[in-house]
C-alpha cells in the first residue's frame, strides 16, 4: 500500500512538470498550467497547503486528460486557470480535472483501506470519519466528503 498523503509534487516532477509557488495578483486564482517548451504548474502560495495539493492534482488532470491544446499569445502556450469557480465546475474539462484530482489524491483502494483501519467509534460518526480521513489524505473536508459520496461509501 502506498503512503499517505499522495506525494503530488513528486508525481508532477516525475512527469517532467515544474511546480512553482508564487503569490498571484488575483487571490481567487489557485493555479494554472503553462504549456510551452516546458510545462509549469503555477500555484498560489497564499492558499492553504491542502488547497495547493488539490490545485496541483487538478492541473495534472489537465496535463493528462487535455493534452496538445494551445492558446497562442506571444509564444505557444496553453494556460489553464483554477479559480474559486473550478470547484463548482460546470465546464466539462474542469469537471474532468476535478474528478482526476480526487482520484489521484484519494484513490479508492486507499480510502477503503483507511476506512477499515478506523476504530468503530470513529466510523459511527460520519463527520468525524470525514475529518480524520481528510487529515490523513491532506485534502479538504469537502473534497473527502464528495469523494466518499461519489464512491458510494456515504450519502
Amino acid at each position: 500500500m502506498e503512503r499517505l498523503p499522495v506525494a503530488v509534487d513528486d508525481l508532477a516532477r516525475l512527469l517532467g512538470i515544474v511546480v512553482v509557488r508564487r503569490r498571484f495578483e488575483d487571490a481567487d486564482v489557485s493555479g494554472m498550467l503553462f504549456r510551452g517548451e516546458r510545462e509549469v504548474i503555477g500555484v498560489n502560495e497564499v492558499h492553504h497547503r491542502v488547497r495547493q495539493r488539490f490545485t496541483i492534482a487538478h492541473e495534472l488532470g489537465h496535463h493528462v486528460l487535455h493534452p496538445g491544446r494551445e492558446l497562442i499569445l506571444d509564444a505557444p502556450v496553453r494556460v489553464n486557470f483554477r479559480d474559486r469557480t473550478s470547484s463548482m465546475a460546470t465546464d466539462r474539462e474542469e469537471i474532468e480535472a476535478n474528478a482526476f484530482a480526487a482520484a489521484l489524491l484519494m484513490p479508492e483502494p486507499m480510502i477503503r483501506a483507511e476506512l477499515d483501519r478506523l476504530p468503530e467509534e470513529i466510523r459511527r460518526d460520519v463527520d468525524l470519519t470525514i475529518k480524520v480521513l481528510a487529515d490523513r489524505f491532506e485534502v479538504s473536508i469537502a473534497a473527502l466528503g464528495f469523494r466518499l459520496i461519489n464512491l458510494g461509501l456515504t450519502s
